[in-house]
């Protein structure tokens, strides 16, 4: 005899399928890559994290296995008990000279680090949150576990949040948090950080970023949106994941000031009672940041970036649009032709800026609805949730997986389906994928009135 709780959930099931937006997951049977086999295809992938190709990348695997032979699989303990091995100790020294911050510490993923940097800093009704509306899920959540007030401002309406930090509530608030994803998931658009952290500094409030899309994508360097802004100082913490551009696998970190995360490591509950990152994971992570800082001599890591001011956007937008609308090996440092492997961190992020104005130029000329942008994450408004879904499952057909997404992720009628460039794609694989786009689009004249 079935429970009410199995029926409940077995009726949402079926309305889920129902409905269009019941998740499948697909079986890949060989390394994350540019191209791969998922459920016995072979498809180019248009839906990975994996920014800078590093996932399978010969060096950050091969620093996987020399920490599986030195420290063994995993550390058997949370941190403060016996399981922080000198793995981490070394991880947290690599982040903090890849940042340019006092301290960092490590968790076993960026939701971990949400979920651990802000119910500790914000504990009490008198501590006040600011967050944007389109923050990611682990941040939404982590505000929920806080006694903090909480205020949602509209995405990116700054004035809207300078009304609420002037609220008296706000004013007698003792800890204040103003925090925002530094790239938006499901937009690929851009926070506007000097301009938070001008109102951050103006109301004796932290500000928080959410760099998991922004790491190893932007700025001169790849260290972030901080970096592409030059807003990296002491008045600001960063969250952020190795499970996206650093690597591919898991883990996450905060990083900013020492009495920060010196208290996280005393009163954080996702690290204190969590196991430590495995070993492989630390030893990858860091091999993955040594690739991305290669190439870069001569630039000045953390604070230095801040001399480019608020002009990095434009300028490195403009280098973006010249690379996709010329030459695919300009700015490559004369990588035609070199393995991918042998590539510098510095010619990645030129690969990868290239490849990005292409599929963004590619999309624009099929004359479907996208956010303009600079970053990886190309959405295609394609309206209906159910279309968004029938339209995946046709470009699989045509050996291009990329993701749908419809409600609640994203508000109603703007549903779409969600590319994300990597700099291991060739322009042959975007290509063959706006090709592939091209013709699916013709069989769904609906995705054209998307937004």
């Amino acid at each position: 005899m079935q429970t009410t709780l199995e029926r409940t959930l077995a009726a949402e099931l079926h309305q889920l399928r129902e409905t269009g937006q019941y998740k499948q997951c697909n079986e890949v049977q060989r390394p994350q890559g540019p191209r791969t086999r998922m459920d016995g295809r072979d498809v180019i992938v248009l839906s990975s994290n994996n920014y800078l190709g590093l996932a399978n990348h010969p060096r950050v695997v091969a620093a996987g296995r020399e920490a599986l032979d030195k420290f063994g699989l995993g550390t058997a303990s949370v941190r403060f008990i016996c399981g922080t091995m000198s793995c981490h100790v070394e991880l947290e020294r690599k982040i903090c000279a890849f940042i340019g911050c006092e301290a960092a510490t490590t968790f076993i993923s960026c939701w971990d680090a949400n979920a651990g940097l802000i119910p500790t800093l914000a504990n009490s009704p008198e501590d006040a949150i600011f967050s944007d509306a389109l923050n990611h899920a682990s941040i939404i959540d982590a505000i929920r576990l806080s006694k903090g007030q909480r205020f949602i401002y509209k995405h990116a309406d700054l004035k809207q949040l300078e009304e609420m930090l002037s609220t008296p509530e706000a004013k007698k608030a003792r800890n204040k948090l103003i925090i925002t994803d530094g790239v938006f998931s499901m937009e690929g658009d851009v926070a506007d950080l000097p301009a938070l952290k001008e109102l951050a500094n103006r109301h004796d409030a932290l500000l928080v970023i959410d760099e998991s899309h922004a790491t190893g994508v932007l700025g001169e360097t790849g260290r972030g949106t901080a970096e592409h802004f030059g807003v990296i100082d002491h008045n600001t913490v960063q969250t952020s994941t190795l499970g996206k551009a650093l690597g591919g696998s898991c883990g996450g970190y905060v990083a900013g000031q020492q009495v920060v995360c010196e208290y996280l490591v005393q009163k954080a509950r996702t690290q204190l009672f969590s196991n430590a990152l495995p070993p492989t994971v630390c030893y990858g992570s860091m091999a993955a940041i040594d690739v991305l800082m290669s190439g870069h001599e001569g630039t000045h890591a953390g604070t230095g970036g801040r001399h480019a001011g608020t002009q990095a956007q434009r300028h490195e937008g403009e280098g973006q649009r010249a690379t996709g609308a010329t030459d695919p090996n300009r700015d490559l440092g004369g990588a035609a032709g070199t393995a991918f492997e042998a590539l510098s961190g510095r010619q990645l992020l030129a690969r990868l800026r290239a490849n990005v104005a292409r599929c963004r130029a590619g999309v624009e000329a099929l004359g479907l609805h996208t956010i303009p942008g600079i970053t990886p994450i190309v959405p295609v408004i394609v309206g209906e949730t159910a279309t968004a879904i029938r339209m995946q499952k046709a470009l699989f057909e045509e050996g291009v997986f990329v993701s749908g997404f419809g409600f609640p992720v994203v508000p109603k009628g703007e549903a779409r389906l969600r590319c994300q460039i990597s700099a291991a794609h060739s322009f042959e694989d975007i290509d063959v994928a706006l090709r592939a786009l091209a013709k699916v689009a013709e069989r769904f004249p609906e995705a054209r009135g998307g937004r």
